[in-house]
């Protein structure tokens, strides 16, 4: 079994100082975002019904500490234990009632608890999925800035686009390798980067062959997925080589409102930084948990080199000869998030450099962070759940 890694836990006197502040002044944060969150979307002629959420994961990203953050969450271990649990048992009762379907009975056949510890000791896969049953595989890494864990609303995505596809009605069935990776500031850049390069060797070992595999993630996810384009094509020295067999490519890689630059003063940093729930101070934050004192980003950089952050360096240049190990490239972000301008760096640096990429880069209007996310938490087959899960149908089948 996978641990479930926490580390550092709050002392009294910060518990209840933490305590404290989230009855006083920190209602009153939340509040306010509310308040700005919906009132913009509404100026903005935009559905409201996920601002709410958006108002508050703002004011968690903003006001919390890391380790306070980690303190009231339970674990990416935890997390997928109970979900894998409650989903078993909702599919279940509604078959016994008479309301089930087909995907109720898919659910309880394929969806079993399997946790496998990778090389560190530390970080481990969670399958969502029956592994010895499928023949295409997603590795997926969650976002949450490096200091969340994941949420059972990455899970329910991971459910209805990639499990719930239509090749399960052909025997073609999708297993989704979730990596629980180090948090920071326990771990900071490149930990990540090596974690999921040993799950990545890990799953071709097991024999997952590149053109049935799909690789990606969201926010700090589609930042980590980044990182592995890089390592394939730039070995980075504190990580696994990845043996990639000779002309073989990666199927695709997604994602979904990458956080791929430090900048905090893009032109969509500064018109969405009232209504996403991310903000340029918060990011500038999320860069320090990540990358510590900057002294290796900062030197590699200086040498052109993208690893943490592509484009922050010749985007185009640092990824050309991508397409040797990859074959698609599926970028989706909102017009109204910080990270617009940066994730269309990302999507256009790649398009030029690499004709032998199909690059797909989707921006919607309506939506800010992350709303395939807030779609999962709230267990709906949304616009962008269903995007997600045609653009991996078109990968697969």
């Amino acid at each position: 079994m996978a641990r479930a890694l926490r580390k550092n836990p709050l002392r009294l006197w910060e518990r209840l100082y933490l305590l404290a502040h989230l009855l006083t002044i920190d209602a009153a944060h939340l509040c306010l975002n509310l308040v700005t969150c919906v009132g913009l979307a509404v100026l903005r002629g935009i559905p409201i019904r996920h601002y709410f959420k958006v108002a508050y994961n703002r004011f968690a990203l903003g006001r919390l500490s890391p380790r306070e953050i980690q303190h009231l969450s339970p674990s990416t271990a935890t997390i997928y234990r109970k979900w894998i649990a409650s989903t078993r048992s909702a599919a279940q009762a509604r078959l016994d009632s008479g309301q089930g379907n087909p995907d109720d009975q898919y659910i309880l056949d394929h969806l079993i608890a399997n946790e496998e510890i990778l090389s560190d000791g530390q970080s481990s896969i969670l399958w969502v999925g029956d592994r010895r049953r499928a023949s295409k595989f997603v590795l997926f890494f969650h976002g949450g800035g490096y200091i969340a864990p994941m949420q059972d609303g990455h899970l329910e995505w991971c459910l209805r686009s990639y499990l719930l596809t239509k090749g399960r009605r052909e025997g073609q069935y999708v297993a989704v390798a979730v990596l629980q990776y180090t948090l920071a500031p326990e771990a900071r850049y490149p930990t990540q980067l090596a974690q999921a390069a040993d799950a990545l060797v890990y799953l071709l070992k097991l024999g997952v062959r590149p053109c049935d595999l799909v690789i990606g993630g969201d926010s700090a996810g589609g930042n980590l997925a980044s990182q592995i384009m890089s390592h394939l094509l730039h070995p980075h020295p504190d990580a696994r080589e990845i043996p990639l067999p000779h002309g073989e490519r990666i199927a695709g890689v997604f994602a979904v409102s990458p956080w791929v630059s430090a900048r905090t003063n893009d032109r969509s940093m500064s018109d969405n930084a009232f209504i996403d729930m991310l903000s340029p101070g918060i990011m500038e934050k999320a860069n320090h948990e990540l990358l510590g004192n900057h002294e290796k980003y900062n030197a590699e950089k200086k040498r052109g080199q993208g690893w943490a952050m592509p484009a922050d360096v010749n985007t185009g240049a640092w990824y050309k000869g991508l397409g040797k190990f990859l074959e698609r490239l599926y970028v989706t972000v909102g017009t109204q998030e910080v990270f617009r301008d940066q994730s269309v760096v990302l999507a256009e640096g790649i398009r030029r450099t690499n004709p032998d990429i199909e690059v797909v880069l989707e921006e919607r209007w309506d939506e800010a962070h992350d709303f395939i996310l807030l779609e999962g938490g709230r267990k709906e087959d949304g616009s962008a759940t269903r995007r997600m899960r045609r653009w991996v149908e078109g990968v697969f089948w």
